[in-house]
């Protein structure tokens, strides 16, 4: 394989880790991000969202051998645990025993890559510099130092952008023509606020999960960290009736949160001055496409290309998803790399598609229909089918999280199940009889004999 210089636009978490996987392969890479140096610099907080590594995720980390070092820096979270307005549990296994998505630090995670990429000796990470000008032809992108005002010009061979929703790279890619592109703001944004450990340094809540406070139309998050502490997040409509409209002071917010989350207010000691000083942030889906200039010399890829709501906990997982195709196709097809990344595009569009489609789907599952009992049914349902006969059903969250399924098979898969459990739910009765001969022989019946691949 010929070396090549390449340049990345953004040292997130998918720039750094293409940049590993770049760099090991001996390729000349220089990364520029606009943000300083995380690993000198002390990260704001209040805009984190804690990341939930799941299947994808690690086959990515692991093809580099990096993955076991990213595990030490986690917590594994088995289930969900559901809190009503009482203050009362009731837990969801995320899977089948043993399995898990893990609770990880964003920050932590992303300077744990920087570090990684920079120990291969062929990556170059340079801070403080914003990405002013690309040209699409030759390979060429033009950087502003934040601190200098001084303008670097960095020639290369390829020109990735990784440089998240609101890329430079792909602002440029969008004055080509027939360059298609949309974005959604949802209306729901979110704030950040945490739960500190006790006095020993102990977590407040069970370790091991995903703590979830649905109320329909807005939800409540909590995610475990290492220290003891838990970061958590509110996701809350903008407008309306109750908002962050309606919730424009600290004691209009403290009322609110007596009323619907009063167990989780009670371990919230910096609630007033998080609510206050943490900003509300909100949450956009980008569609676009091509995503390789006509040249052949410049791309996009992760959330420059494909940025989705966190519901399904699949935005960075799809973003390493991404380099692991990536880097499937380049042991294919070598040096080949304008036919490669044209087949990067084309096999990644439909499923990063089918991820946003999907991750607003778990929204509506995650705040309105956890803690309903016909939903909870169904899942039992589900379950007891897929433990009995795994060669005829996987679950949609454990296509999603726990193979790696395309996520536009899994969505197709998706609403086939949706259809056969509307048949199953309408059987009179079915609260009674769920684990039945009647519904087993049944769904044997409506399902395939078949393993989605």
């Amino acid at each position: 394989m010929t070396t090549k210089d390449i340049t990345i636009c953004g040292a997130g978490l998918v720039g750094s880790l293409l940049a590993i996987y770049l760099g090991k392969k001996g390729h000349r890479v220089n990364v520029f991000e606009r943000r300083p140096d995380m690993r000198q610099t002390t990260i704001d907080g209040g805009r984190s969202i804690n990341l939930a590594l799941s299947n994808r995720g690690w086959k990515a980390l692991e093809a580099v051998g990096v993955g076991e070092n990213i595990r030490k820096m986690s917590i594994p979270m088995y289930r969900r645990v559901i809190h009503d307005r009482e203050g009362k549990l009731n837990y969801q296994p995320y899977g089948k025993e043993g399995e898990a998505i893990y609770s990880v630090s964003r920050g932590g995670l992303n300077a744990r890559l920087m570090q990684l990429a920079e120990e291969t000796g062929n990556v170059n990470i340079h801070f403080d510099e914003r990405c002013v000008d690309v040209d699409l032809d030759q390979a060429v992108a033009v950087f502003e130092n934040y601190l200098s005002g001084e303008n670097t010009r960095s020639q290369a061979d390829l020109v990735f952008g990784a440089d998240g929703a609101f890329s430079a790279v792909r602002a440029v890619m969008q004055k080509t023509d027939r360059f298609n592109y949309s974005q959604q703001y949802i209306e729901h944004g979110y704030k950040e606020l945490s739960i500190p450990p006790d006095a020993d340094g102990r977590h407040r809540m069970e370790r091991e999960a995903l703590h979830i406070w649905p109320r329909g139309n807005y939800m409540l998050i909590a995610l475990p960290n290492p220290d003891g502490s838990f970061t958590c997040t509110l996701f809350f409509p903008f407008e309306g009736d109750p908002s962050f409209s309606t919730l424009d002071s600290v004691a209009k917010a403290r009322v609110f949160f007596e009323q619907d989350f009063a167990d989780a207010l009670k371990l919230m000691p910096d609630f007033d001055q998080e609510w206050e000083g943490n900003p509300t942030s909100s949450l956009v889906i980008i569609r676009c496409y091509p995503w390789v200039s006509e040249s052949g010399r410049v791309a996009i890829l992760g959330d420059a290309s494909h940025a989705i709501v966190p519901f399904y906990g699949q935005g960075m997982n799809s973003g390493f998803e991404d380099c692991t195709v990536l880097n499937d196709l380049i042991a294919e097809h070598g040096d080949n790399w304008g036919l490669l990344l044209d087949e990067f595009q084309k096999n990644r569009k439909p499923d990063a598609d089918a991820i946003a489609d999907l991750a607003m789907r778990n929204f509506v599952e995650m705040r309105d229909l956890t803690g309903d009992p016909a939903f909870l049914l169904q899942k039992k349902i589900e379950k007891r089918f897929y433990e009995k006969y795994p060669d005829r059903w996987i679950p949609l969250y454990s296509m999603v999280t726990f193979t790696h399924i395309r996520y536009s098979v899994a969505l197709r898969e998706g609403k086939r199940q949706d259809a056969i459990m509307e048949r199953v739910m309408a059987l009179p009765g079915i609260e009674g009889k769920w684990d039945s001969d009647e519904v087993e022989q049944l769904m044997l019946k409506l399902t395939e004999n078949r393993v989605t691949a």
